[in-house]
């Protein structure tokens, strides 16, 4: 169980996460884990509670809301973390792995240590971040908390945004930076460092014009909002700017550690509210409150820069054709004015987004006005709206006729979603381009859509190019292991990684997982290993540091989004004979048939492969699962 303060307040259990409904004991959850493993006056959690107007029966109340949370916990089996009543208050203890927020200050404090290494803490602070997922406590309603302790966090996200972009632009990945820079500089128009980066950005770009440009605008924008000039940073970086003088490599400064706390570059540490103790265990040191300009609450983590795939092997050709189509000159025609489209289908888990990631990095010269991973779904797997992602995507890539951008949509739920996005004078794609000798009114896009569903209506509307994906040849799956497990470890035991591999169905999620097992067990032998997960693939291909990362988790997510009529038409399948499967139509009076229309259906879900003329399958896993789950059901059911 682990506790999610870092958007709404709300309990995760693998992929079941229960948000609670705004209340007084939500208010003193919060509170609570605001300061965990620290005492917290009894006083102070009343004002988190009430504000700062208390009721004459504050306290009695405040002991009743501890006993509601109590019974909240023991309901939803919380273990490994207690509310303590303590003198003069009360304390709930939490670790990394049970509170995101300490989560993510581990992460940061990790990425310190990793200094030496830029591409080891980008990919740090990168993970830190993914841990925030919306709009900080949304469903907390308590004056005190948005006041004092909301604003302190969205500054340590901020600081942690800074340092990447801080990386990003020494490492001359300029690009990626301006991705996450219009943004930041959008959102928080007072916070001068985004600005700077920005600025510096475009500039190491080649942008000079508009780097000035944006000069100009921040600079009017203080003045009328605040009263104040732009920085002397900024002013001797215009100047630089301005003489044309070359910047020099970008050394972001390293973050200290001080006896085991992070630092990140200027960020002083705040003042404890009062009320709060010290903490038990070492924390890390939170950045002082931002700018009255700043907003305080961050934005959701939906759409950044394409991060690398780790260990990315295998579809050789399928990456091979997808760069080909995307860098190749647009036909001449009115089509033009569309985006190029390519769609990446398949099963859950059979690396769709690992693919479209890695194509995006083969191709990053053909696409100098950057490339943006958009995400099209939520974390509780709710679709984000139309107008959403295109005020996003706008912010995120700025002016107009720097060159050709990709945008990956990420996890498209169907064609109507994407479809105004891809529909000229609409959407991302922008109006038409202007005639002859004129310049597009939009960014040039080419757009990789990767999706469970075949979405075979938006290709036929709007066209494009297909790559349906199915799971690794034998080939794949064990350079799969080479890759992530060390060809040393491998090549000692081939048999043995060959019947991993086999376990795993060839499947590349429950892949990932596996080599995250054994990358944690180093002098685990490959063949006890395959004897270990042969007992129950289904139940041990899951990390237990991080239930939702699970092969019966992504199924789950995945047959969830069935209308439940196909769910119910695919586990009859899943259950049944071969020969339901078959080609042929099923009439009524066949026991147990599914209509070759529903089969179909499955088939474009990505729940079955292939299909009319020939017969349709189902990968072995996803049956098992099937099978697996209705056998627990029908035990639980069972009468005593």
């Amino acid at each position: 169980m682990r506790f999610r303060l870092l958007g709404p307040l709300a309990l995760a259990d693998g992929p079941d996460t229960v948000v609670l409904q705004p209340s007084k004991p939500a208010n003193l959850l919060a509170a609570l884990l605001l300061h965990a493993n620290s005492t917290v006056s009894a006083e102070y959690l009343q004002r988190a509670v009430w504000g700062e107007e208390q009721p004459a029966t504050a306290r009695a109340a405040l002991q009743t809301c501890v006993l509601r949370l109590r019974r909240l916990f023991a309901k939803h089996g919380v273990t490994g973390a207690s509310i303590e009543a303590v003198p003069g208050g009360y304390r709930i203890t939490a670790a990394p792995h049970t509170l995101d927020l300490l989560g993510f200050r581990e992460q940061v404090r990790r990425a310190a240590g990793l200094d030496r290494d830029p591409e080891a803490e980008l990919c740090a602070l990168r993970d830190a971040l993914s841990l925030w997922q919306g709009s900080l406590l949304a469903n907390v309603r308590s004056v005190v908390l948005h006041r004092d302790e909301v604003p302190r966090l969205a500054e340590e996200r901020l600081r942690a945004v800074e340092r990447v972009c801080d990386l990003l632009l020494g490492l001359g990945r300029c690009g990626e930076a301006l991705v996450d820079l219009w943004t930041a500089t959008r959102v928080y128009p007072g916070h001068e460092r985004f600005h700077e980066q920005l600025i510096e950005a475009l500039y190491r770009s080649g942008r000079q014009s508009q780097a000035l440009a944006e000069y100009r605008r921040v600079k009017g924008f203080l003045l009328e909002e605040l009263g104040v000039d732009p920085s002397p940073s900024l002013r001797r970086l215009e100047l630089s700017i301005l003489r044309g003088e070359d910047l020099g490599a970008a050394a972001p400064a390293s973050p200290r550690v001080i006896r085991g706390e992070t630092v990140l570059p200027a960020a002083p540490p705040p003042a404890a509210p009062a009320g709060v103790t010290a903490p038990t265990a070492p924390a890390a040191v939170t950045p002082a409150a931002p700018p009255a300009a700043a907003a305080a609450f961050a934005p959701a983590p939906g759409t950044g820069p394409v991060p690398a795939v780790p260990h990315f092997t295998g579809r050789a050709a399928e990456a091979a054709a997808m760069a080909a189509r995307l860098t190749a000159p647009p036909a001449p025609g009115p089509e033009d004015h569309r985006p190029l489209t390519v769609l990446v289908s398949g099963a859950p888990g059979i690396g769709k987004s690992a693919l479209a990631q890695h194509v995006a990095r083969l191709v990053r010269d053909a696409f100098p006005a950057g490339r943006l991973l958009v995400r099209m779904t939520r974390a509780d797997g709710e679709p984000r709206t139309v107008d959403e992602v295109a005020a996003e995507v706008a912010a995120a890539l700025g002016e107009p006729g720097e060159g050709r951008a990709l945008l990956i949509l990420d996890d498209v739920v169907d064609a109507d979603q994407v479809r105004p996005l891809l529909t000229p004078g609409v959407g991302i794609a922008g109006p038409p381009a202007a005639s002859a000798g004129g310049s597009a009114a939009g960014p040039d896009l080419a757009v990789v859509v990767t999706s469970r569903m075949g979405l075979g209506g938006l290709i036929a509307t709007h066209g494009g190019w297909v790559q349906r994906l199915t799971a690794f040849t034998e080939a794949e799956s064990y350079a799969l292991l080479l890759a992530a497990l060390g060809a040393e470890r491998v090549e000692a035991e081939p048999r043995a990684a060959r019947r991993l591999a086999a376990l795993c169905g060839h499947f590349p999620a429950a892949l990932r997982i596996l080599t995250a097992r054994l990358l944690t067990r180093p002098g685990l032998r490959l063949t006890d290993a395959a004897d270990w997960l042969g007992d129950d693939p289904l139940a041990r291909l899951t990390l237990t540091d991080s239930p939702e990362l699970s092969v019966t988790g992504l199924f789950d997510r995945a047959l969830g989004r069935l209308d439940p009529r196909l769910s119910e038409a695919f586990e009859r399948l899943a259950q049944g004979p071969p020969e339901l499967l078959a080609d042929r139509d099923r009439g009524p009076e066949d026991e147990g048939g599914v209509p070759e229309a529903v089969r179909e259906r499955l088939a474009d879900a990505g729940l079955l492969e292939d299909g009319p003329p020939g017969p349709y399958r189902m990968h072995d896993l996803l049956r098992a699962h099937v099978r697996r789950t209705a056998r627990i059901r029908d035990r639980r059911t069972e009468k005593v």
